[in-house]
């Protein structure tokens, strides 16, 4: 099975990176391929709503400049899908929104592509708004018909600084039951003989 993480934050060695290292790092050791993608900084540009998508149903967005493309080809092929993001101004980053936007908007307009996939929220925060950046990024998996793992709590993250998150033992430890969750969650949904619905 295949677990792609993509972290929203232009920062490399942040927080939420290492929140996201930290679930991954629990796939890697029950045998998932795992990768980590950065989407955070690369100026992806939110959905211009043409609905060429859905004329098109080539599970691409038309506009093929800003590497949104190569994302979605591996959020398509992933069996989990992990994406994790700061809190700016009580939301996700800009880069991760528009990723929100234009992935769930193709997989829509392609016969729901994400259905039946597991998909995780992970948020890094200071120290509000850290729900409402987590609710953004699950809401887009539930109108996806993606499969939404529990944990011990929310996922979230408490750090400013960089590396300032590995002093949050509740927040670690929550990220590595997410792993552990996601797969078991994997385990289910494969060895299911039923196909998710469709319709």
């Amino acid at each position: 099975m295949y677990a792609l993480a993509v972290n929203g934050s232009p920062r490399n060695g942040g927080n939420t990176e290492l929140l996201l290292k930290e679930v991954l790092s629990q796939l890697d050791g029950s045998g998932w391929e795992t990768e980590l993608v950065k989407v955070g900084g690369t100026a992806i540009r939110g959905c211009l709503a043409c609905y060429k998508c859905f004329e098109h149903k080539d599970n691409e967005c038309i506009i093929k400049t800003d590497g949104f493309n190569e994302i979605f080809t591996k959020m398509l092929k992933a069996d989990a899908v992990i994406l994790g993001s700061p809190t700016y101004f009580a939301a996700v980053s800009a880069d991760l929104k528009a990723l929100l936007e234009k992935a769930g908007f193709v997989a829509y307009a392609n016969d729901h592509a994400f259905s039946g996939k597991i998909g995780a929220a992970v948020v890094a925060v200071r120290r509000g708004g850290a729900t409402h950046a987590y609710d953004t990024i699950n809401h887009m998996f539930q109108m996806s018909r993606m499969i939404i793992p529990g944990s011990t709590y929310w996922n979230i993250g408490v750090g400013r600084d960089k590396e300032d998150v590995k002093d949050d033992a509740e927040g670690l430890a929550n990220m590595r039951h997410l792993g552990k969750a996601i797969d078991w969650l994997g385990q289910a949904v494969t060895t299911s003989e039923t196909d998710y619905p469709k319709g």
